[in-house]
């Protein structure tokens, strides 16, 4: 399992925003809207305002002011819950419950955009497929947009196809099956910021007003963190709605040079395309770092990234382990073997466990390299060893002698910022 993030850094350096002078400024947005036509600029309008505002958050870090905080889901950071260990004497530590493959179960791989690219008229088929085979890009995802009025209220609306969509989501909302079925069955979803300006109470059918009207079930409210984006819906309701159809491209490219990549995007879309970075900057500084963490065995992921940080590398902030559990494995979804050899939730060459296995929490017998309640541990010591404490630029390194790739330096942070916001 693999978390494809924006990327792009390198060693011992911070995470860095897209391209200087990428992002398209106010007037170009106000030109491009002028030069449209009626219908198609009030109906991309939306996603072109989700670029503007997109492009001038690059540079205020990745904790997006203004969108909501989500509770943090009471079982772990993927719903698990511990389940017995069939081996006597050791805890097989959480394990998923139930089929790993169960129908409406969270999707094996997260995406995040890294570049948006929009033209009023629509994105065709022909442009999806050029983007798709442009060096370094790994997803492309068509979205339907407009602006709506919701409850009589003006409102930005995304189109998605429900499930291709749920990967490029933060994953407390991937993980949440209910919100997906809700959006599945055509009812609306919004940020809860924008729940709360519009006035929607879950149950209720309000108005939702395009180039159609429809009566629209609210069904949630979700944490979407797409800057700009008060509400989605499924693509069969924006075609009764009448939003424009593939108005934008989001686009995963973590290892790419995104300055090359924007430019070569824009020979796809041509002129009237409007290419832009959604790259966050992911700073270390601002993780969490919690000393005061109930001992004990762990009952869940989620304590058990907590209690390994502060009794394995005191300074080290769990959401970095938590980052490194969710790339590498999927928070134990998938043990491997990878294509190297790697085995359990962080992912362990077995050369490497003989250096750096550790027998955790009071566990009899020896260190278990498929066991969560050993291997997070053990990727605390190792972290520790190469100065992860120490934060900054000795963190950066850290991680890139976790998993030898400058890309995944800023995965990793990108995600453990995210979990940051979602578990604070």
């Amino acid at each position: 399992m693999q978390r494809v993030r924006p990327g792009w850094p390198v060693r011992g350096e911070p995470a860095r925003a897209g391209p200087a002078g990428a992002e398209p400024s106010a007037v170009a947005m106000l030109m491009l809207l002028r030069h449209a036509t009626v219908f198609m600029a009030c109906a991309a309008f939306a996603v072109i305002a989700w670029v503007a505002i997109a492009a001038g958050m690059v540079n205020a870090g990745y904790a997006r002011p203004g969108h909501p905080v989500a509770t943090a889901p009471a079982h772990d950071l993927r719903g698990r819950v511990p389940s017995p260990s069939p081996a006597a004497g050791r805890a097989a530590g959480p394990v998923p419950a139930g089929p790993a493959a169960a129908p409406g179960s969270p999707p094996r791989q997260l995406i995040v955009p890294d570049l948006i690219a929009v033209v009023p008229a629509g994105i065709t088929a022909a442009q999806v497929a050029g983007i798709s085979a442009l060096p370094g890009v790994r997803a492309v995802l068509a979205v339907d947009g407009g602006q709506v009025t919701i409850n009589g209220q003006p409102a930005s609306m995304l189109g998605v196809p429900p499930q291709a969509f749920r990967s490029w989501t933060p994953p407390v909302t991937a993980a949440d099956t209910g919100t997906w079925a809700r959006l599945d069955s055509g009812q609306l979803i919004t940020s809860s910021a924008a729940a709360s300006r519009l006035g929607l109470a879950a149950g209720n059918t309000y108005q939702v007003s395009a180039a159609a009207r429809e009566q629209v079930p609210f069904g949630a409210a979700a944490l979407l963190n797409m800057p700009g984006v008060d509400a989605i819906v499924s693509t069969a309701v924006a075609a009764q709605l009448g939003l424009a159809a593939n108005v934008a491209v989001l686009i995963n490219a973590p290892a790419a040079d995104l300055a090359t990549l924007m430019q070569q995007v824009r020979s796809v879309t041509g002129a009237a395309g409007t290419v832009a970075s959604l790259v966050p900057v992911a700073t270390a500084a601002s993780l969490p770092v919690d000393a005061n963490v109930p001992a004990g065995r762990p009952a869940n992921y989620l304590q058990l990234y907590q209690e390994s940080a502060a009794q394995y590398c005191p300074g080290l902030s769990w959401t970095v382990l938590a980052a490194i559990g969710e790339i590498e494995s999927g928070d134990g979804a998938n043990d491997g073997p990878s294509t190297a050899g790697a085995l359990g939730p962080m992912q362990f060459l077995p050369s490497t466990w003989q250096i750096w296995g550790t027998d955790a929490f009071g566990q009899a017998g020896p260190p278990d390299i498929m066991n969560p309640l050993d291997a997070v541990p053990s990727a605390a010591r190792m972290l520790c060893a190469d100065g992860a404490a120490a934060g900054g630029a000795a963190l950066a390194a850290a991680i890139f002698d976790y998993n030898h790739a400058t890309w995944y330096v800023t995965e990793v942070l990108d995600l453990a910022a995210e979990y940051a916001q979602e578990y604070s």
